[in-house]
């Protein structure tokens, strides 16, 4: 945090992520490549997000000065999303809803995706967004996969083959298919051995009819054991790319990357 002048607050922007597993948040001034600072946050996993929330904003300095701007990542498997043609504001619920069955204390938010064409239902918990809309009441609050799918649209449009993308955190893989900026599939497993990941990142290629000369597969994230990984996925495939990142998550970077 020695890098960042509080006193010019105001020239940065803010950007916090809150994980069932762990908060982070991150200051950067657009104008400065290098003005950056990245702090994690260890959460108490016996008390609620609620609990841990209050704590971490009382106690942390760094979140009490204005910010140009504010941005919340929420980590949750709580989403869908709708082709923004036939999405209408008054039955996000009832849509969100069709693939979540109705949990108490929630609130379904929207995140509208210009370059995905996307809205994007996401569940949050209520005292959860009070806290956030009490602190942070100009914030932004996304769900951690809107700027994933925004950035891997955008990057998908760049040459002529299908990509697959897959985004590794811990014992998750998210995964996303994309034509040419369209999004073909959306999908996640679990799994820790790299046998299994690439037994399963081959069955999607396959099922979504990839070519294995042409087509590209993107990886990206917290990749553990990635040169055996990589290893034996070039055994089946011709092209596969691992993207560069800084040391933050990857929804965070992309973030602002999109932004």
């Amino acid at each position: 945090m020695n890098s960042i002048d509080f006193s010019k607050s105001e020239q940065y922007t803010l950007s916090i992520r809150l994980s069932a597993d762990g908060f982070s948040f991150s200051i950067y001034r657009p104008q400065i490549e290098n003005d950056f600072s990245f702090v994690p946050y260890q959460v108490n996993t016996a008390y609620s997000m609620t609990a841990n929330l209050k704590e971490w904003l009382s106690s942390t300095e760094a979140l009490k000065y204005p910010y140009k701007r504010t941005n919340i990542l929420i980590d949750t498997p709580r989403f869908t999303f709708v082709p923004f043609d036939l999405f209408e504001d008054e039955h996000q619920e009832d849509i969100f809803h069709y693939t979540h069955a109705p949990k108490e204390n929630e609130t379904i938010l929207c995140n509208v995706l210009g370059k995905s064409n996307v809205a994007l239902l996401f569940g949050i918990d209520k005292h959860v967004l009070q806290l956030l809309n009490e602190h942070f009441p100009t914030a932004r609050i996304f769900a951690c996969i809107s700027p994933l799918l925004e950035y891997f649209t955008l990057k998908s449009k760049e040459g002529n083959c299908r990509k697959l993308y897959a985004h590794f955190r811990k014992s998750l893989v998210e995964t996303f298919v994309f034509e040419k900026g369209k999004l073909q599939l959306c999908n996640s497993f679990n799994c820790k051995q790299t046998a299994d990941k690439v037994y399963y990142l081959l069955y999607i290629w396959q099922q979504q009819g990839l070519n294995q000369e042409k087509d590209q597969l993107h990886l990206v994230g917290n990749i553990e054991k990635k040169d055996e990984l990589l290893k034996e996925l070039r055994k089946f495939l011709r092209k596969v790319i691992v993207i560069p990142t800084k040391n933050i998550p990857f929804d965070i970077q992309s973030l602002l990357t999109c932004e």
